[in-house]
């Protein structure tokens, strides 16, 4: 049960504002690492809406390193919707298909991505998900307390206690001021924190839409079909079905402008009308649990960080349900951060490190919006005949290059040069471990069990060495006592065995090279072979990446 006791209140090093996916997800990987933090949430509880259905991969990923991974897949919802898959176009539920999203750039959620991650595609509520992130945040000592409002901030105060807030319990009223070293504002698309800052949000909006909760039986009308979304388009509503337990409750997005249909018209009655016209039975009597207005906009801010203050999540960046990438971007914005404020507090790395946030997820972000809104352009297609289809826009990349292969050009890794990369210069089809990508998946085996390279990365930067780098391992050891720095080290056919034998093909290095990744799974830094002094160099690396 969330916590609203507000005596409970206590000064922390991270205070988190917002309990959503990004806010929930960002006193996790903190409380992971070992920073003191503190999660306060306006409302009385989670929300509980199946909002979103999806996870991708990348994140996926990250709640395998948060050790929820099996507890996400094993949850009602991603049980029920495991095995659907494909967006249809159709009169309605029952009339005539149009036809279905099969294009290049779509990998279906059911598709094969083991040569790429340990960690495929879940589908699963939204509000289902958010408890899971409640309860393992909890568990590693983040405190989270309900029913508390932010009235406002300042960021000037004495060394160690920066940020003083001042929260008030929205049940008794009663007031206290807070301090906390840094503050994350993952607040909403409409952050108050955003505002008082004065950082822009620009952008454009898509459409808006009425989000219809639902609860009908329609597993005949259904027929065995075991789709992501269907569109419907007739003269009664243009909208979308998406089914979220392929029987008997549904949610109905509905296309409406707001400047000529005020939102109150949306009674239990019409809305009971528009799901039989989506659905193309007449007859049928849905039970409406829950009516909702949302924008469909595409908007990243201008800044990430504004001194001690980082947003997250959609605070930071909103995007078009197509795709599925919203809350997943949130995910990784929030993992991105967790390290970076544990790394300067713990005092391995210097505060300019935290200046790498922006650099990195702003960039990311903005292309990962704008691949959304793209998306959400071309679905109109669906409902034009073959003939009539225009192309697809070339600027749309593939689903599992927004997943799994942006690239960072920051002060955080090996500086870059390799032309202009498409998409404001983040995607990349490359999958060999350059710098500022994601460590490639690479199967390894240690005392005969099979793990993914990705699970030896978590709190710490770790070198991954070749089979003759032993240098590699000695320099590590004596920089690591030198700096004061933890740094993990592990030999690919040595302490691990390469399953597949493709470290040199994922890593772009030799048997006598070194890969330095960051503990957010991020090649920082690599070298191709030994060269005569690997301490002097492991040395310059670290203290530059770290910004010592």
């Amino acid at each position: 049960m969330p916590n609203t006791d507000f005596n409970m209140l206590r000064n922390t090093d991270v205070l988190v504002v917002g309990a959503g996916v990004a806010g929930l997800t960002a006193a996790l990987f903190l409380a992971q690492e070992g920073v003191d933090c503190l999660l306060i949430e306006r409302q009385q509880g989670l929300s509980g809406h199946p909002r979103s259905r999806g996870i991708h991969p990348r994140a996926m990923e990250l709640m395998r390193a948060a050790g929820i991974e099996r507890e996400i897949r094993s949850l009602p919802s991603a049980r029920l919707l495991a095995d659907n898959s494909g967006v249809i176009a159709a009169d309605s539920l029952t009339g005539a298909e149009r036809g279905a999203l099969d294009e290049k750039y779509v990998m279906d959620v059911g598709a094969d991505v083991g040569s790429l991650t340990p960690a495929g595609w879940c589908l699963c509520h939204q509000g289902e998900m958010e408890e899971v992130l409640r309860a393992r945040a909890e568990r590693l000592g983040a405190a989270l307390r309900f029913g508390t409002e932010l009235l406002g901030f300042t960021q000037d105060g004495p060394e160690g206690a920066e940020i003083t807030a001042r929260v008030r319990d929205r049940a008794t009223g009663a007031e206290r001021t807070l301090t906390s070293r840094y503050l994350i504002a993952a607040d909403g698309a409409h952050s108050g924190i955003r505002g008082s800052l004065g950082i822009p949000f620009d952008g454009e909006v898509l459409g808006h839409y009425v989000n219809v909760h639902f609860r009908a039986d329609l597993r005949t009308q259904l027929a065995g079909r075991r789709f992501l979304l269907c569109y419907t388009f007739n003269e009664r509503v243009r909208g979308a079905l998406l089914p979220l337990d392929n029987a008997s409750e549904w949610l109905l997005h509905i296309v409406y402008d707001p400047a000529t249909t005020d939102l109150a018209s949306f009674t239990d009655e019409r809305c009971a009308e528009l799901v039989r016209a989506a659905t193309g039975v007449d007859g049928l009597r849905p039970q409406i649990l829950d009516v909702s207005p949302w924008e469909g906009a595409a908007r990243t801010a201008d800044r990430f960080r504004a001194g001690r203050v980082f947003l997250a999540g959609d605070s930071a960046h909103v995007m078009p349900p197509s795709g599925g990438f919203g809350s997943s971007t949130g995910i990784q914005d929030a993992h991105n951060l967790a390290w970076k404020l544990a790394a300067v507090l713990d005092g391995w790395a210097g505060p300019a490190l935290l200046d790498s946030y922006d650099e990195e997820r702003r960039t990311v972000s903005r292309a990962t919006v704008e691949q959304a809104a793209l998306r959400s352009k071309d679905r109109p297609r669906l409902n034009a005949t073959a003939q009539e289809r225009p192309s697809v826009d070339p600027d749309i990349v593939e689903d599992s290059t927004v997943w799994l292969s942006w690239r960072y050009r920051s002060s955080a890794v090996m500086p870059w040069d390799e032309g202009v990369l498409p998409g404001h210069g983040v995607w990349s089809a490359q999958h060999d471990g350059r710098p500022g990508s994601r460590a490639p998946h690479l199967w390894l085996r240690r005392d005969g069990a099979e793990l993914s390279v990705l699970d030896l990365f978590g709190s710490r930067p770790v070198l991954l060495t070749g089979r003759d780098g032993r240098a590699w391992g000695d320099a590590a050891r004596a920089v690591s006592a030198e700096l004061g720095l933890p740094l993990e080290t592990y030999g690919i056919g040595t302490d691990l065995a390469d399953v597949e034998d493709r470290w040199p093909e994922l890593y772009g290095v030799t048997a006598q090279g070194a890969v330095l990744v960051r503990p957010d799974g991020v090649v920082a830094w690599r070298c191709a072979d030994t060269p005569a002094f690997p301490e002097d160099t492991l040395r310059a690396a670290l203290t530059s990446l770290l910004s010592r």
